[in-house]
């Protein structure tokens, strides 16, 4: 079945994060999903994400932005191709909606194949409900979109440390962010920010600025909310190299202001 290319990786990596004991203290077996994520409070950090990508808004849940050859859905703003389109962006919704099969959630059927808007015109002229309907089973599954955005950053995790001259620190690091529910949102917010820092393209005269470069850019091992200090301090270095190094013409100076608020919200428990 074409699907499994994308449950296998996402329920392998399920497990291999549940090195914790595996019954509850109920004594109820929990799902690999929960043992995961189990320090981390998932109602709060998906409120965070929607917050921040959609404005907590549900009409944002399933939009189509000028100048894009497909739909952006859910808090994560996960991709979804029509036929025929391929671009190098990752098609995150198709898995998604694996996942949600894998966790015993009925998905409608239309969210099978590619997208049923072959164009942008033709998604603001769409009067078959099919959005909104998108959009009630979305704003309904908020903890399934946050969990399965936790198994994808966990999962860029090992392509980051073969990245860097320093993984061992880059793990340890990513480590101590997601063990608590700020620092998870660390993670996966400066990933939807800048990405996670792996393409050759994105440097300017040979430094990247995504999260490996951050968590490359940390000092020391902190826990705790120290780690999430340091974490907004050291993105708010990257952010500035960023600039000092961009050629003049972009103009980067005029968008610092608002990076540096948004590494501030890193050190904050909000």
């Amino acid at each position: 079945m074409a699907s499994m290319k994308y449950l296998l990786p996402l329920l392998a990596l399920a497990l291999s994060c549940c090195t914790a004991a595996s019954h509850s203290p109920q004594g109820k077996r929990q799902t690999t999903a929960n043992r995961s994520t189990n320090s981390i409070d998932v109602t709060d950090l998906g409120r965070r994400i929607w917050a921040n990508e959609c404005a907590g808004s549900v009409q944002g849940l399933v939009s189509w932005n000028t100048g894009e050859a497909f739909p952006s859905l859910g808090i994560g703003h996960f991709i979804w191709y029509p036929a025929g389109i391929q671009e190098a962006f990752d098609e995150s919704f198709p898995k998604l909606v694996v996942y949600a099969r894998s966790q015993g959630v009925r998905v409608p059927t239309f969210f099978n194949g590619p997208a049923p808007w072959p164009t942008r015109a033709a998604f603001a002229a769409d009067r078959s409900g099919k959005a909104d309907a998108m959009r009630r089973w979305l704003a309904a599954n908020v903890e399934l979109q946050t969990r399965f955005i936790i198994l994808r950053s966990r999962a860029a995790l090992p392509a980051m440390a073969r990245a860097s001259a320093a993984p061992r620190a880059v793990i340890a690091r990513y480590k101590a962010l997601a063990a608590t529910t700020q620092g998870m949102y660390c993670l996966v917010d400066y990933v939807n920010f800048k990405g996670e820092g792996l393409k050759p393209e994105e440097r300017y005269k040979g430094q990247g600025w995504g999260l490996l470069q951050v968590l490359e850019e940390m000092q020391g091992f902190p826990q705790g909310r120290a780690a999430t200090a340091e974490f907004s301090r050291a993105a708010s270095a990257v952010m500035r190299r960023r600039v000092a190094n961009s050629p003049a013409a972009r103009g980067e100076q005029r968008w610092l202001q608002g990076w540096l608020n948004r590494c501030a919200t890193y050190r904050l428990i909000l």
